[in-house]
């Protein structure tokens, strides 16, 4: 007796995830050109790899090939384009130069490296289980992509203009250290998915759009690091902002009253209560944005 039940097709859409491939190989060639000593080209790809990665996922939507598989090899892909390849060029261009001051300070610069490739896998895990009820506006925490691009794009200025990774290896550190951090943290970013009232966007964001292209051709490494460095700051300001007005609605809010200090005998707000707030608005977010 036949079955009235539908077979499963089985398969993968092959257009995404080929795109995805391709940002994969383009991740994997950024670490076999930095260990040959070819940073520039090492740059290169990563660039490749994220202008690769904002496609497939579009293409995705654009198409309707959707799918759960697609997700989880896209996060594989960018965790090694985005981090396991930026940080392996910082080790071999700049960070294994920290063994020459002494064997502590060596281990300091691999223990960087490291950090960021942890902190890019756990900002991609809980991203993907936030997926379905984030805010499409914002990424909570630095997006990978953009954590990487930022880091690559430093890298490339100094191989532009011949400094040696050996006299920017503090700066390096200090910067895979932050990027890392803050790709695990509760920092807002704009993601430029979606506008402030809906999925569309304002039409002026194309003109933007076009004028940082044509600024990114102009000089690549000096406007690409320029953009990211803006970025990351961006995210810092937004997020002291919006959590100094959230603190403030809270405040005012009716029926809120403030705790009386037991010594002067009037409202004011103890440490133990700005950390509470600090609590209840880290558990917002975490349930509001992406």
């Amino acid at each position: 007796m036949e079955s009235d039940k539908p077979m499963r097709r089985r398969g993968v859409y092959l257009l995404p995830n080929l795109l995805t491939s391709a940002a994969l190989f383009a991740g994997f060639y950024s670490i076999i050109s930095g260990i040959n000593g070819k940073f520039e080209a090492a740059v290169i790809a990563i660039v490749v790899a994220g202008i690769l990665d904002g496609l497939d996922g579009r293409v995705a939507r654009l198409t309707n090939t959707q799918s759960d598989f697609g997700e989880q090899y896209d996060s594989l892909a960018d965790l090694i384009s985005f981090g396991l390849a930026p940080a392996l060029l910082a080790f071999n261009w700049s960070l294994s130069s920290l063994r020459d001051i002494s064997a502590l300070t060596g281990k300091l610069g691999w223990l960087a490296a490291f950090l960021f490739v942890a902190c890019a896998a756990l900002r991609l895990a809980r991203f993907n289980t936030q997926a379905g009820v984030a805010d499409k506006s914002y990424f909570q925490g630095l997006a990978s992509p953009a954590a990487a691009g930022t880091l690559v794009f430093t890298i490339w200025f100094f191989v532009d203009n011949n400094i040696a990774g050996e006299s920017v290896r503090w700066l390096i550190f200090f910067e895979t250290i932050v990027l890392g951090i803050l790709m695990f943290s509760n920092v807002r970013y704009f993601s430029f998915k979606a506008g402030p009232k809906g999925d569309k966007v304002p039409a002026y964001w194309v003109l933007l759009a076009i004028l940082v292209i044509v600024l990114l051709a102009l000089d690549p490494p000096v406007m690409g690091m320029i953009f990211g460095s803006a970025y990351v700051i961006t995210g810092l300001l937004i997020t002291i902002a919006g959590r100094r007005n959230w603190k403030l609605r809270r405040v005012n809010r009716p029926g809120k009253q403030q705790k009386t200090d037991p010594v002067i005998g009037t409202g004011s707000r103890t440490v133990s209560d700005e950390y509470d707030d600090d609590v209840e608005y880290d558990r917002d977010s975490e349930n509001r944005h992406d």
